[in-house]
């Protein structure tokens, strides 16, 4: 039992055709639309779209110049959270050692949110293009989001 030490469970050579993204940091959770009482206009909190915007550049990099996806792509997130400073050294053990998951904010369904937003145009064209995801948070003493990103061919699925 523990934390995935590197990447999804398939083979070395599926590995080699996904596309690995690494943010380093908290991974921070979609947070709703917000209006202004001055203007009565719709924006996006500012820690939202920094977020985005840190994800996308960490994204061009991992594209290395190739051009965005445009078929159906499947997609492998973990999220690594940081350990609450508060617990004691056992528990910082168990949770290391993937005995305890983290069970608080930021909620998964959020950072995929996010996440899938501040990758469109970058890694693909729109995330409505993701067909297959898996995603899972784990405890680590290195916050990060981890993402493997690959085209889904026509021939694969579960009926195939």
């Amino acid at each position: 039992v523990g934390a995935p030490k590197s990447g999804p469970s398939c083979g070395e050579l599926e590995r080699r055709r996904m596309i690995h993204i690494v943010l380093a940091g908290q991974a921070i959770g979609k947070q709703r639309v917000r209006f202004s009482r001055a203007s009565g206009r719709a924006y996006t909190p500012e820690k939202t779209v920094s977020y985005e915007g840190r994800l996308a550049y960490a994204a061009q990099q991992a594209m290395n110049g190739r051009t965005p996806l445009e078929g159906p792509v499947a997609v492998e997130a973990t999220i690594y959270v940081s350990i609450p400073a508060s617990k004691s050294k056992k528990w910082k053990a168990a949770a290391l050692a993937g005995a305890i998951r983290p069970t608080s904010k930021p909620d998964i369904d959020n950072v995929i949110k996010s996440s899938f937003d501040g990758l469109n145009l970058v890694v693909w064209v729109d995330d409505s293009q993701v067909v297959e995801l898996k995603t899972a948070k784990w405890y680590s003493d290195a916050p990060r989001l981890e993402m493997w990103v690959r085209e889904v061919q026509p021939t694969e699925g579960i009926f195939s």
